[in-house]
């Protein structure tokens, strides 16, 4: 009977997440004139739009951000994003930051997102030893499941390319977990 009331459950909820990308694939949420609003999970290694917290040995780093967007055609998204975010060592002054990133996201079969993007940082403390910047040039791709008929979660790869070659020469990949509403 266990088996039973959850095969019933899965297909239920199948059932429910395949109308939500049916609505998703006919251009519902990605349509032209639609607006994206995401909040990502971030990386303190860079500047960052997304969220992000993290503590130890009595340091703390943490970042908040967002991004939003505005479908100019079908599927095809210019985005902006900013951000805040802070270090405070165990001991010693605290410094913050304050992020930027302008590009663009299409949704190939309007759920395969993939984005271009420049990220920055400012602020005390973000300088390295020669007192440059970070600016990143960002490649992602990753898959929009929509949940419902304006919320999708976007799990997703990503690249940054460091274009201050002064700041660093090393680009940065990481693993990243979107939260997007579309209205």
């Amino acid at each position: 009977m266990k088996k039973l009331m959850l095969m019933a459950a899965l297909a239920v909820f199948g059932f429910t997440n395949v109308n939500a990308q049916d609505d998703a694939t006919s251009g519902g949420q990605t349509s032209e004139g639609k607006w994206l609003i995401e909040a990502n999970t971030g990386n303190a290694m860079l500047g960052t739009t997304g969220l992000y917290f993290s503590s130890s040995d009595g340091s703390s780093e943490y970042n908040i951000g967002l991004d939003g967007g505005y479908f100019i055609i079908d599927d095809l998204a210019i985005k902006a994003g900013l951000g805040y975010g802070g270090f405070s060592p165990d001991e010693g002054d605290s410094t913050s930051s304050f992020s930027y990133r302008i590009g663009a996201k299409y949704y190939f079969k309007s759920m395969i997102p993939v984005t271009i993007d420049l990220t920055g940082a400012s602020g005390d403390g973000v300088e390295n030893y020669a007192g440059e910047t970070p600016l990143w040039l960002g490649f992602g791709a990753g898959y929009a499941w929509f949940i419902s008929g304006n919320v999708s979660i976007e799990p997703g790869l990503r690249y940054n390319l460091s274009l201050n070659e002064d700041y660093t020469d090393e680009g940065v990949f990481q693993f990243n977990v979107g939260f997007a509403l579309h209205f």
